[in-house]
């Protein structure tokens, strides 16, 4: 959450955002002085000369005063707004929205757009209209001799109606792709955490693995003894509820260590060793049946490979994500098949719950989608699980399929590999 509202917060980058105003203002100085002395064009130079001076400075300002490297949101606006009202003098001296050039007036809104929040993006736009809209009646006339050039009212009009509604449509689109962009970003970044997470998961399993067994020895050596004493010694009152003490804490030390351990016929395979498929989704189904009181049918009948695939967390968790939202879901019942032949195999989740909303159900897989129409509000996610699942599985080759059941009623999520894919992973 921090850093997603330090995001926020620092939209632009000042390096970024210096340079860029750098290009631009020597581009405004380049073009003023080429028109004024190469091509003789007669206008008020000197004005516009120090309207770019001013530019500059603001520049040299925004460089040495700011420290930061990341610009705060009202400073960026501020720069903007100031870059729209330098540039709308320039055009005021030079013949207003007419000049060609009017359509850079658009920029500083459009670069906006993709990192600053809606209401600054408003303000920006606000104030671009405005700016085009005096700039149609309030003006200096084109530098001379182009001053000589008569316009006709329909093409005099609609420059600035054009710019408007190009700068309405680019900043639309601007912001519609910038938020999708943000939001698929956010939710890839979570997928980054959750996988960390279970990396960190498994390597610690393996260290209490790995102390249970270097403990063990010694602490076996340490009841034998400590049993032999009180053997020797249960006679003796003042000893006796001190070795029966110790005796007591050295089996608790077991019972903590065979806690820590992994099962070494089932987890450590799980963890350590290549598997099958059916494994893969036994080992699931079981995760969940001590903290589900849901059915969880599994069908193999179909499933005719038994070869064996790497282990990977990605996988797992993958599976995981769309049979722990069947179990959310489900009414009573879920139903899993693993079918495969020659070429492909596949796992096929369904359960007997209500189904996904029709609303979403074109937007599945997208993240952060949530039904207006649930009737459970408290249930139904923002779809960060699917879009995790299925992100996390077509990494691993798989397609997906994701619809409602034509049987049970609720979802049904198909994922399919060609078993060379499987192999390769």
């Amino acid at each position: 959450m921090e850093i997603s509202s330090n995001s926020k917060s620092f939209p632009l980058n000042k390096i970024t955002y210096v340079n860029l105003r750098w290009i631009g203002i020597f581009g405004q100085f380049i073009t003023i002085n080429s028109v004024a002395f190469i091509f003789k064009f007669e206008f008020n130079y000197l004005l516009a000369n120090l309207v770019v001076l001013l530019g500059a400075l603001s520049n040299i300002f925004l460089f040495y005063f700011f420290k930061k490297n990341q610009l705060a949101e009202k400073i960026s606006l501020i720069f903007l707004i100031l870059d729209i009202l330098q540039l709308s003098f320039l055009l005021y001296l030079t013949g207003g929205t007419i000049n060609p050039f009017s359509i850079f007036l658009l920029i500083p809104s459009i670069f906006a757009s993709n990192s600053m929040n809606i209401k600054s993006n408003i303000l920006l736009i606000i104030l671009t209209i405005i700016s085009i809209i005096l700039l149609t009646f309030f003006h200096h006339e084109l530098p001379h001799p182009l001053d000589k050039y008569i316009f006709n009212n329909y093409y005099y009009y609609s420059v600035p109606i054009a710019l408007i509604i190009a700068l309405i449509f680019l900043s639309f689109f601007a912001i519609t792709f910038g938020n999708e962009s943000k939001v698929r970003k956010e939710a890839l970044d979570k997928i980054q955490e959750v996988i960390s997470k279970e990396h960190e998961l498994v390597s610690l399993g393996g260290q209490a693995a790995a102390a249970a067994h270097s403990l063990g020895t010694p602490l076996s050596t340490i009841k034998i003894i400590s049993q032999d004493l009180f053997n020797n010694f249960k006679n003796n009152e003042d000893l006796k509820k001190d070795l029966e003490l110790l005796v007591s804490q050295v089996d608790r030390c077991n019972e903590i260590l065979k806690k820590l351990s992994l099962n070494p016929n089932v987890e450590d395979d799980f963890i350590d060793k290549n598997i099958t498929l059916e494994n893969y989704v036994k080992e699931i189904i079981n995760s969940f049946k001590d903290i589900s009181d849901k059915n969880f049918i599994l069908n193999t009948e179909q499933n005719y490979n038994s070869f064996e695939i790497t282990k990977s967390i990605e996988i797992v968790y993958g599976i995981r994500n769309f049979i722990g939202n069947a179990n959310k879901f489900a009414k009573k019942n879920i139903f899993i098949s693993i079918t495969s032949d020659s070429e492909t195999s596949s796992i096929s989740i369904e359960d007997d719950g209500v189904g996904i909303p029709k609303d979403i159900l074109s937007k599945i897989g997208e993240p952060y989608i949530k039904s207006l129409k649930s009737k459970n509000q408290s249930r139904a996610g923002l779809g960060l699980g699917i879009f995790i699942g299925k992100t996390l599985l077509e990494k691993n080759y798989a397609k997906l399929l994701i619809r409602n059941s034509e049987t049970r009623g609720g979802a049904e999520i198909k994922v399919e590999w060609f078993n060379k894919d499987l192999l390769n992973i």
